[in-house]
């Protein structure tokens, strides 16, 4: 079974990866920053976790606000740095934990947490900045991450009770994963901080203090307090250390404190923590137990015959290919695939076995591979097919047999208004 071998709280300033990539190590000013991580460091190399789950929040920069999520989970298999406009750091790309992850999501979702699930997202120094500090990276990380990313920039946004909650759920879930693995939790963010309005540089060295005394000792008390009390005691931007709070409720209820560092350099207090967990009393379910509960909702569908759910597993299996078949919702990628689409097929890396589906236009093999129907109806629009031909050949069928089944006889498709796209409504019948 999974087991929790602590959290650790760390801020996620990019004045940390600054210091590591410019080698302020032995400077006076930075050496600070360095001395606080190295326990935590020391730490990590000794517990070896084979995962972390990393809490964090992105700063506009993989995500955007065309749509933005309360809490939306890493399912995929691998995560690069992204540019946030200067280019990216050095650093190699971190390895995902899809098996973890995905029993995470299950596990959450029982719990009614409403998730959203990403994969193929560069990270920004939500991430990678306390990241590149925790881990050696070279020449590549020691293990994987499961990255959850938290909206708390577009309000409103969780309250404390609810990320607490949700750590506690999320304890559940990572503790019944049947898999012989160590998880260590990483909650990132503030401390105190402003870096917009005229109250930019606004900090608050007493209530760091208290916040850190309470994540230990009374973490309910956190949860009372509101969103707009957390702005004004540890500035606006400062009230992401909620995120903390979701690391501590994936702790028992006592934990012993091994380190705690502060240092405030600038605009951002750099703080770490690491905390262990001290052993309580025994689950109100157990592991089984849980794992029958996540599992619930779904449980039997396999069954249905002719029934290939999209869940996340299939999601990231045909990734690449779901993602080809959507970017044919753009004019010149649909020009280009009716063109000559093997170009396309080697710039997005579809295996052979991929490719030959979508030469095919092998509806079924797409569908038992792990397309998603509604994109292969989008590739039918292109090619001037209709739903009803889709429909028809993942049955085996004949367009003419399955017309049979259905109370009229009709045609249909998505496609707009290209020329020769609805060539086969001109070819039917008047009714």
């Amino acid at each position: 079974m999974a087991t929790i071998v602590g959290g650790i709280g760390s801020s996620h300033t990019p004045t940390i990866g600054f210091a590591l990539d410019t080698l302020k190590q032995k400077d006076p000013v930075w050496a600070p920053i360095f001395e606080g991580y190295r326990p935590v460091q020391q730490w990590l190399a000794e517990k070896r976790p084979d995962v972390l789950f990393f809490i964090f929040n992105d700063h506009v920069t993989s995500f955007f606000f065309d749509h933005y999520s309360h809490f939306a989970l890493g399912v995929g298999d691998r995560y690069s740095v992204a540019d946030e406009g200067g280019g990216p750091r050095n650093l190699p790309p971190v390895n995902g934990h899809s098996g973890l992850a995905r029993h995470v999501a299950h596990g959450l979702v029982a719990d009614e947490f409403d998730l959203s699930y990403f994969q193929a997202k560069a990270l920004d120094h939500g991430c990678f900045s306390p990241l590149s500090l925790l881990w050696p990276h070279e020449p590549a990380w020691p293990g994987a991450i499961v990255p959850l990313q938290v909206g708390v920039l577009e309000f409103p946004i969780p309250t404390a009770k609810r990320c607490f909650r949700l750590g506690r759920s999320l304890r559940r879930a990572i503790e019944s994963y049947p898999e012989d693995l160590q998880v260590a939790i990483v909650g990132t963010g503030g401390l105190s901080h402003q870096v917009h309005g005229e109250r930019a540089g606004f900090n608050n060295t007493p209530w760091d203090t208290e916040f850190l005394d309470l994540l230990e000792k009374d973490p309910v008390k956190l949860t009372e307090i509101t969103i707009a009390e957390y702005a004004a005691r540890g500035g606006f931007e400062g009230a992401e250390v909620i995120m903390w709070l979701i690391m501590r409720g994936a702790l028992t209820e006592q934990v012993k404190k091994v380190h705690q560092s502060y240092y405030m350099p600038s605009m951002t207090p750099i703080a770490t923590v690491i905390y262990e967990n001290i052993p309580d009393g025994p689950p109100r379910e157990s592991d089984m137990e849980i794992r029958a509960r996540i599992g619930h909702e779904l449980a039997g569908i396999e069954k249905l015959p002719g029934t290939y759910p999209f869940t996340l597993s299939r999601s990231v299996k045909a990734y690449r290919l779901n993602d080809f078949l959507h970017s044919l919702i753009q004019p010149e990628k649909r020009k280009r695939f009716l063109d000559d689409p093997e170009p396309m097929f080697a710039e997005i890396r579809l295996t052979e076995e991929e490719r030959g589906m979508v030469r095919r236009r092998d509806w079924r093999a797409l569908i038992q591979y792990g397309a998603i129907f509604f994109l292969l109806e989008k590739l039918g629009a292109v090619v001037g097919t209709t739903n009803l031909h889709i429909y028809a050949a993942m049955r085996g069928e004949s367009l003419e047999n399955f017309q049979k089944t259905r109370n009229a006889q009709v045609l249909y498709s998505v496609a707009g208004q290209e020329q020769g796209k609805k060539e086969w409504d001109k070819k039917q019948p008047a009714h």
